[in-house]
């Protein structure tokens, strides 16, 4: 995919997707649609102008930004997007405080983890599931035929757990809340992730289906937290990794 081209899915009759890979880090976006009223659910905005330009195009209505977690690459255009569109509800996970996140936000999750609530859009509603482990309140949509997954599930692997605020046991027991919320959905929903990373095979999908996912995916299969810690896509020696551990060595010493 090029960067700012829109790839258009019709998960079920009732909701449009359009996906769009936006920066230098493989950012996936994702406007979800609702046919019928023209509502929409933007989720971490890479670009305010991008996508504001896309809603005047498709002349869409009310427009609600769903954050899955605050780190700054799935936040970058939440500003500039307020700026064009002033009455923009936004909302996140309470816990993102936890990591520093300062808004801007209206509106705050508050469910513990590994629970959900539902939110409106339009005539669709979606599951907000907390599934901490990348960071502490990250989230994951799920309805009408899509999971959107952010960092927390990758089509090949899951986000890593280094990064300041994140944790492996959350993620691993995100991992297995998800496995068992996605074997009682339909296997041909898609699961449409925060970015564009290679699988194991060599293929490099923006999308597959649940039923290929929980076949290929070794992050989430059913599994003890010993076999899980041993995966080695949880931890990276980088300059993120080393920002992450000074960050923490900061937040001790206040």
């Amino acid at each position: 995919m090029s960067h700012g081209k829109i790839i258009e899915l019709t998960p079920s009759s009732e909701l449009t997707v359009l996906q769009a890979q936006l920066g230098g880090w493989d950012n996936l976006n994702h406007l979800l649609i609702c046919n019928s009223t023209k509502n929409a659910l933007l989720i971490d905005p890479f670009s305010g102008d991008f996508w504001s330009e896309i809603v005047k195009e498709r002349d869409l209505n009310s427009i609600t930004i769903g954050l899955t977690h605050s780190h700054w690459d799935h936040t970058k255009g939440v500003e500039e997007f307020l700026k064009i569109n002033p009455n923009t509800e936004i909302y996140v996970h309470k816990l993102e405080y936890e990591r520093g996140w300062k808004g801007p936000d209206t509106h705050h999750w508050t469910h513990p983890p590994h629970t959900f609530v539902n939110l409106n859009i339009g005539n669709l509603i979606f599951e907000i599931h907390c599934t901490p482990g990348h960071t502490p309140g990250h989230i994951t949509f799920i309805g009408h035929g899509v999971v959107v997954s952010g960092d927390c599930l990758f089509l090949g692997r899951c986000g890593r757990t280094d990064l300041y605020g994140g944790d492996m046991y959350s993620m691993w027991e995100s991992q297995m809340h998800l496995h068992i919320q996605l074997k009682n959905l339909p296997k041909d929903w898609i699961v449409l992730p925060g970015h564009q990373y290679s699988m194991s095979d060599g293929n490099n999908p923006t999308f597959i289906t649940i039923d290929f996912l929980l076949e290929n995916n070794p992050a989430i299969k059913k599994q003890s937290f010993e076999e899980f810690s041993k995966l080695e896509f949880l931890e990276f020696d980088d300059s993120l990794a080393e920002k992450a551990k000074r960050e923490r060595a900061r937040k001790e010493e206040i």
